[in-house]
Formats: structure tokens, sequence, C-alpha cells
């Protein structure tokens, strides 16, 4: 008897294969005609791993490390194998003192906890371990485990965040990964084997070490590690906030909330942006030269609010602030000039009027009276309507725009006379102690809502836009972030838990046949962590007003 098969189309073209035959040697099937790993595939309308059996007919898509997801999922692969090379070298007892923390350029940061001595020796052992493991391309099995069985499994290696993330759950079941052994949970999907994870390095740094990956355009090298001194010391500090409030995981944040003390938790997040923001007033107003406050950051950090409180601040000083966006300096949309499809490129500084400003700014300085622009977005032109201003003894401009941090916007003005703030939602919160929250995920559900609420654009054309706007801010905005004389996180340890109940219905929203469907079913997935509040605790003046309405601030 024939054993039965199962007909897979791949870009167009039918093959047969045997009736549970698995995506990964479909996969390697097809390796040659794509320059990256594939590590996923997408049917059925929703990704798989590549451990998954073919049982009926079916389209599928592969997806290598130069996809989004499947970036991702080398990078989760590779702090897996971390985590157990760790484990092999340190003993069971590490491993709730084990915190994946942030990513910091192309590496994620990690601590140990306890009395590990964090030096090169030890790191040498990892990474000799971590080698091993991947050369011997040893299995990454999935199990699905009951709810309760999954808690005392963590409870038993001594894994207590988890523990207290389930708690939480509402779903009867609960997927665990393991390799040899070894058991963890991983937001997010895996490779099929420890054997994928071909490049990374360790790197010993602070208190802890950095776990270096490719980029994902360039996967088959690790670029040498590039301080960020600046934006670490921001991380560092925001973690700092989130211990001294017990509050490092989502199952903490979902204990505080359930315990009903919410608003003491609105209140002193708040109190600590708002201190920060006042330590910035205060260096500003030090520095008797400055006339202007350049402010710049990744889409949805918060630029807007932060920018009238942070002149409020300035008033406080002494100081008299005037907002400017820079956007008012765009050039006549004939002027703008395309990108490679032959569209406007708004984002890059080709589309500034860097002269004009600078000279502006220059007039500004030297106590001439300027006529400013603003800039028509429907008609697509600079206007001039009689906003004359001139600069006295204690006016500062606020000038806020993508370009903000960029020398060259600026490059007629003295460099004592600029003070330079980088803005960006950079979240401390984690999952639990090994599944960190990626601060692009937290942008974009702030985009969507405030996207939704302020232009009425649905999350399926949020997120069909968001590559772009990522493709800008890596350009543009990230280059320049270490130039800052101050940085600004805006993220608020509660927020995820407020932002769940608007963004939800909007993500339910998208169906199958979307191409954000498969993104819209993973962002629901991670907002299940989350116990959600009510928004009538969150301050009319906070900057999460910005995103789900009610500023006390025209934003």
């Amino acid at each position: 008897m024939a054993k039965e098969t199962v007909k897979v189309t791949i870009n167009g073209k039918t093959t047969e294969y045997p009736k549970g035959t698995t995506f990964e040697k479909i996969a390697q099937d097809n390796q040659k005609d794509y320059d990256a790993k594939i590590v996923l595939v997408s049917t059925y309308g929703k990704l798989r791993e590549l451990n998954k059996k073919v049982n009926e007919d079916c389209e599928i898509n592969f997806n290598t490390v130069k996809d989004i997801a499947g970036y991702k999922t080398y990078r989760r692969t590779a702090t897996f194998i971390m985590i157990k090379a760790i484990r092999d070298i340190a003993g069971d007892s590490v491993l709730n003192k084990i915190k994946v923390e942030f990513s910091i350029g192309k590496g994620i940061y990690n601590t140990i906890s306890g009395d590990v001595d964090i030096n090169e020796d030890f790191i040498s052992k990892v990474k000799a371990r971590m080698d091993e493991l991947v050369a011997a391309d040893l299995p990454i099995n999935k199990e699905s485990y009951d709810l309760d069985d999954a808690i005392a499994l963590f409870r038993k290696e001594g894994m207590r965040d988890k523990e207290r993330l389930f708690k939480y759950r509402r779903a009867s079941k609960v997927n665990v990964y393991s390799i040899d052994g070894f058991y963890d949970y991983y937001y997010g999907y895996m490779c099929p084997s420890t054997g994928y994870i071909k490049n990374f390095e360790l790197y010993p740094y602070d208190e802890g070490f950095l776990l270096l990956m490719p980029a994902r355009k360039t996967p088959d090298k690790v670029d040498g590690f590039k301080p960020q001194a600046k934006l670490f010391s921001t991380m560092k500090e925001s973690t700092q906030w989130g211990i001294s409030l017990d509050l490092e995981t989502v199952g903490a944040l979902n204990d505080k909330i359930c315990s009903g003390r919410v608003e003491d938790l609105v209140l002193v997040s708040e109190a600590l942006q708002e201190a920060k923001i006042a330590e910035i007033a205060e260096d500003i107003s030090k520095r008797r030269n400055v006339k202007f406050i350049m402010i710049a950051g990744p889409s949805s950090s918060g630029k807007t609010s932060f920018s009238h409180r942070l002149s409020i601040q300035l008033r406080a000083k002494g100081l008299v602030p005037h907002p400017i966006a820079l956007d008012n300096y765009f050039k006549n949309r004939e002027d703008t000039p395309k990108d490679e499809n032959g569209k406007y490129d708004f984002e890059c500084l080709g589309a500034m009027d860097v002269e004009g400003f600078n000279n502006d700014m220059k007039r500004l300085l030297s106590g001439e009276e300027v006529e400013l622009p603003s800039f028509n977005f429907k008609t697509g032109q600079r206007e001039y309507k009689g906003n004359f201003m001139k600069l006295n003894a204690e006016d500062v401009l606020v000038l806020e725009g993508i370009h903000g941090l960029n020398e060259k916007m600026s490059y007629a003005l003295p460099a004592d006379s600029k003070y330079k703030i980088y803005i960006s939602a950079l979240t401390s919160l984690n999952v639990d102690e090994h599944n960190r929250i990626s601060t692009t995920d937290s942008r974009l559900l702030r985009r969507i809502v405030r996207d939704n609420r302020t232009r009425g654009t649905s999350a399926s054309g949020t997120l069909a836009m968001w590559q772009s706007v990522r493709k800008g801010e890596e350009e543009n905005i990230f280059p320049f972030q270490e130039s800052a004389d101050a940085m600004f996180n805006s993220a608020l340890i509660y927020e995820l838990a407020v932002i769940k109940q608007f963004a939800e219905p909007l993500l339910f929203a998208i169906g199958k046949d979307d191409p954000g469907y498969l993104e819209a079913k993973r962002l629901l997935k991670f907002l299940d962590y989350f116990v959600s509040f009510t928004c009538e605790d969150v301050p009319k003046n906070s900057l999460m007003r910005e995103f789900i309405g009610g500023s006390i601030f025209n934003v």
C-alpha cells in the first residue's frame, strides 16, 4: 500500500511529501534558494516552528533570519543556549539569579546576582560550553504542560518568577522548551536545534555581560561591540527604578494591580519621571548660553508631552520656553526628495530646509526679530502668517523633530547654544527573568492606539507602515543618540496594563487575510500576560495621555 502524501506549494511550485514530513526537511530541500538560514514557516494562517509536521495539503512561506520574526527566533534561541550553558557551568542554583536585562545595539545585557564572579575566565567557559552545545546540534524540544504541572516544574527549578507569571495565565496549557533535560519557558518561537546558532559572542560589560549577535541584514557575522554609555546608563537607571518598586517582571506588576495598590504605583512612577524632567531642566538652566533645546526620539516616544512638561519645569527655573516643531522647516512638497520607490521621503535630512532653519536661528541668536514659518501638511507648502519672534535674555526655543540630534541640522549654531535631548520609551520590565520586553513593541502599541484615536487609522494601517517608520529611525535617529546631553526614558512601568484595554479591540479587528494578521496575533498573545486596569488613575499630564487621550496638553 502506497504511503499517503500531501501537496506542499512553495512560491507557486507544488511538491508531494510523505504525510508527517517535518517543515525542517522541506526547508532543507529549499534552503539553496535563500540567502539566509530558514528558521520558521508560515502556513495555515500562522507561524510555525520547523519541527512541526505537515499533515495536509498546504501553501507555505519561509521565514529566514533576515526576516523580523526569524531574527527574533535566532536571538531567543541563542539566549536559551546561553542560559543552559551558564547552568552547566555554575550549577542549578544560579537559574533564578540569571536575568536577561535589555538590548544595547545588537547585544543583550545580562546579569547574574549572588556570588558568581563574572570575569573573563567565567565568560570564556560559558562561551566554550555554548560552542559545544551548538556543535552537538541538540534538538530543542517543545512540550505542552498542564498549567499546574508547569508551575510545579519551575518551582522545582527555583524559577519563582515564572510561577508568579503563570498565576495570571488564562490558558490551561503552557509550552515548555527543553535542551538535553534543561527546561525553560519562552515567549515566542525557537529554532529546532542548537546547531542553528552559528554566530554569537560574549563580552563582559559593567556588572554583567553582553550576548552579541549579528545584525538582521548581515546574519553571518558579529560586528565588534560599540559601547553606548549614555543609553546603557539610562537603561540601568530604569532597571534600578523597577528594583526599588519591586516591579521587575509582569508577574510582579500583576500582583501589585490585583492588590488594589494601583494608585500608589501610578503616582510613584509618574513622580520618578517628573524628577528626571526637573533634573534636565536644572541642567539646562545652569548653562546660561543655551538658547536651543533640541529634542529627538523614535516614533511614539511621547516627545510632545515631554516638551510641554519640560517647558513647565523650565518656567519654574525662570526661563521662558517657546516650542517650535522642526517640521515647519519641511521643504515644499515639489522640492522633497524621493526614495528608491519613487515616493516622497519625508524622513531624510534632504526633506528639510536646513539652510533656511540655520539662517533663521542665527538671526534670532544675534538679537534680530524673525518671522517663523509654519508648514501646511494639506497643501504641502510652507506658509508665513506673521509669527514674529525675538529672543530676550530668558527666552529659549524648544525644538522637537526627527533630526534634532543631527549636527548637520544645526551646523551654523554655536555648540554651547544647544542642548540636545534624546527621548525613547525604554521599558525595563521583563515578562520574566529570561524573557525581556521589546521596547519596539511598547512603542508600536502606543502608536496603534494613538493613530486610531487621533487619525482614525486602523491597527492594520499602522502595522503596514511600521517597518518604514523603523527604517527612518535606524537611519536618522539612533546613530545620533549618544551625542545627546541628556536622555529621557518615557516608558512607565505600568503602561502596558493600561494600554491593553485600548489596543486589544483594534488588534482583534484584523482579519486572517490581512498582511498584519500574524503580527496582530503576536501582540495579542503578548498583551495576554497583563492584568489591565482602567485609566482613571493616570494623571492628566502623564505622557501616557498622549496615546490614550485625556491630556491637559495640546497633543
